[in-house]
């Protein structure tokens, strides 16, 4: 039985991969199964996510690329790293990417957690009465009781992103009634037909892609005039400057042109 059930799983996955040329590797740490099937009804039903173990994935990602060596899906599985799973999609993947980024659940900081955010405290009134001062002492937190409160002196910085929450500020975390963290599936990288890239690209506006080309032009423009190697990029400043060479000859000599001869007169 249990080797029918992989075979049925390795021919679903291999249906995946035939019937799909895009997909996004997700990350699914301390993502509940109510919260998954939240995240899978909403995507419906243009995407759908598979899960399962990375052995079996890979063996039938593998088996499956070997087959059709021009396959979109080659280096997928050796992406299959920790507790991933595969977002397949037919939809705009920029569409799925925000579906999916909608579907984060605050959660509360809990001991021995590794902080995916920095946790700020904000200053103020805790609402907490004066009893409860030896838990903010314990952290550095400068306080002082304000009208039979404790009051946080300024904003702090309690935890960095990546170091682990100590039970000290899980529980202070949670007397103040704070829940930093949100979790939910993770973008790791995209599959859109062969090609692989980070999600952040899926962000990029118009403006972020005219200000990356502006810059590049100009970084050739620049590296032409200095190598004196001439590029299409660098023709309008080596017209300028041209122009600025014959401008200071004639303001230097006797010899003048016409673009020159009304500069030189106002001069």
């Amino acid at each position: 039985m249990a080797a029918e059930k992989k075979e049925a799983y390795a021919a679903r996955l291999v249906s995946y991969l035939e019937e799909y040329d895009s997909a996004f590797l997700v990350h699914a740490d301390n993502v509940g199964s109510k919260q998954f099937q939240g995240i899978r009804a909403a995507l419906r039903p243009g995407s759908l996510i598979a899960m399962g173990k990375n052995t079996q994935m890979k063996r039938a990602i593998r088996a499956y690329c070997e087959d059709h060596p021009d396959s979109v899906w080659s280096g997928l599985a050796d992406q299959l790293v920790s507790n991933v799973g595969i977002c397949f999609t037919k939809d705009p993947l920029a569409d799925v990417k925000d579906e999916i980024m909608k579907h984060k659940v605050g959660a509360p900081a809990r001991s021995g957690a590794i902080a995916p955010v920095d946790v700020m405290i904000p200053a103020g009134n805790t609402g907490m009465d004066p009893s409860q001062t030896t838990f903010f002492q314990v952290l550095d937190i400068p306080t002082k009781i304000n009208k039979g409160m404790v009051e946080i002196l300024n904003d702090v910085n309690l935890i960095t992103t990546g170091e682990k929450v100590t039970s000290s500020q899980a529980t202070i975390l949670a007397k103040l009634n704070i829940r930093p963290f949100s979790y939910g599936l993770d973008i790791i990288q995209v599959f859109d037909n062969g090609s692989v890239y980070d999600p952040k690209v899926l962000s990029l506006t118009d403006d972020d892609m005219e200000e990356i080309i502006t810059g590049g032009i100009a970084n050739i423009a620049a590296a032409s005039l200095e190598l004196g190697y001439p590029t299409v990029a660098a023709v309008p400043h080596a017209i300028i400057n041209g122009y600025k060479n014959l401008v200071a000859i004639v303001f230097e000599t006797e010899y003048s042109f016409e673009a020159a001869a009304a500069l030189k007169a106002n001069l």
